[in-house]
């Protein structure tokens, strides 16, 4: 059916798509379990990585939505709702969030008393690493997202109904609330499940380094679907190279900007040479861990520099939805290689586990099945968006 002016019409994706969603979910998931009862401190790594990588699709695409509209941008609502649906996941991190806060003594040194016994350091953080106060953070963080992931989403699917411009106008608002917060809420959670790994170490930038990430992470979300959809013809018509330009564009800018903080974070610690900071970088240069942060270095800024560097590979679709698969992979590594050498730093060998791949799985799985059924209930584009009709005209 047409369901505005612009002459968009509903459609909806093969039942196969959410099938295959559900099929992958349970097989992370059954693979998983058993992994739990097999090595419950690997799989508790093993699944920390998964469940990042999920947060990071979820609450990058709120981001993508809320810097959209903070920003009043033009060329990016006809994507917006892609990034909606994208994030539709964010509030099932509630949920899923429980298995790691029972597993806390599996990943945490510090949650150990005979450990914080011994060391003085560890002594001085108890107040704020601590499991109590740990889990209330997390937990009032996560729902922080999903009530902005519920208050934005409401008004854009209701404006589809009433028309009322006000909404966007609410949404504007909530918008500016959220980045800031966002900032803030990631740089805790960066710390909480990341950097107290390792408790001794600390970085001023890697709230940044991780916000970098995400972005990344997001916006090759946002390509992959988009280009797919327009593969399969599911995209408004008006959807140009020119808009798949813009969207190549912002995301080679924030992967040139990951690699400049990824190097100032390094740069910052070499220069330092503090011991209670190198150390990090240390684990991370040996064995097969050396291997992996070369792996980095060029999978995660040199390759997608060069492939999205000139003007037409970024209105080519091919190589687009080539390179947004790349950046998510990389994105995945980079979490793996964040996290892992905490629990063993003895190589790669030592590291590697079917685990990793369960729960990999079993996170693809849910977001193709929430993109599924956001896709099947609501409209593909903000019909009645008062920006849309400019954003489908757009040229560059």
């Amino acid at each position: 059916m047409v369901n505005n002016d612009s002459g968009y019409i509903k459609r909806e994706l093969p039942k196969d798509v959410g099938k295959l969603g559900i099929i992958l979910f349970l097989i992370g998931a059954v693979t998983g379990l058993i992994g739990y009862f097999i090595d419950p401190s690997r799989a508790s790594y093993s699944y920390l990585t998964s469940f990042l990588f999920l947060l990071s699709v979820s609450v990058g695409s709120l981001l993508l939505v809320a810097i959209e509209y903070a920003a009043n941008a033009v060329w990016s609502t006809p994507f917006r709702r892609i990034s909606e649906f994208l994030s539709s996941s964010l509030p099932l991190l509630i949920i899923l969030v429980i298995p790691l806060l029972l597993s806390v003594q599996n990943l945490f040194v510090w949650s150990h008393g005979s450990e914080v016994a011994k060391d003085p350091m560890l002594q001085a953080k108890s107040v704020y690493l601590n499991t109590p106060f740990f889990s209330v953070r997390v937990l009032v963080i996560l729902l922080i997202w999903a009530l902005f992931y519920y208050l934005i989403i409401k008004n854009s699917r209701k404006q589809d109904e009433t028309g009322d411009q006000l909404l966007t106008k609410k949404n504007i608002k909530l918008s500016v609330i959220f980045i800031p917060v966002f900032a803030i809420t990631l740089t805790i959670q960066s710390i909480d499940w990341i950097m107290s790994l390792e408790s001794r170490w600390f970085s001023t930038m890697f709230g940044v380094y991780l916000f970098a990430g995400i972005t990344c992470a997001a916006l090759a979300a946002l390509a992959l679907v988009s280009v797919l959809l327009k593969e399969k013809g599911y995209l408004h018509p008006k959807i140009t190279r020119d808009h798949f330009y813009s969207l190549g564009t912002l995301l080679f800018v924030f992967i040139c900007f990951w690699g400049y903080i990824a190097f100032s974070q390094y740069m910052l610690i070499w220069y330092g040479n503090l011991p209670e900071e190198t150390f990090w970088f240390m684990q991370r240069w040996q064995g097969g861990w050396i291997v992996v942060s070369l792996f980095i270095i060029f999978g995660h800024f040199v390759v997608p520099f060069a492939v999205l560097l000139s003007h037409p590979s970024k209105t080519n679709l091919k190589k687009l939805k080539f390179i947004s698969i790349w950046i998510l992979a990389m994105h995945f590594i980079d979490l793996y290689w964040l996290i892992m050498p905490s629990m063993n730093s003895n190589g790669l060998h030592y590291s590697f586990s079917w685990m990793d791949i369960s729960f990999l799985i079993a996170v693809i799985g849910i977001i193709i099945y929430m993109f599924n059924r956001m896709f099947d209930k609501y409209n593909l584009l903000p019909v009645k968006d008062p920006k849309l009709q400019r954003g489908l005209d757009f040229h560059l």
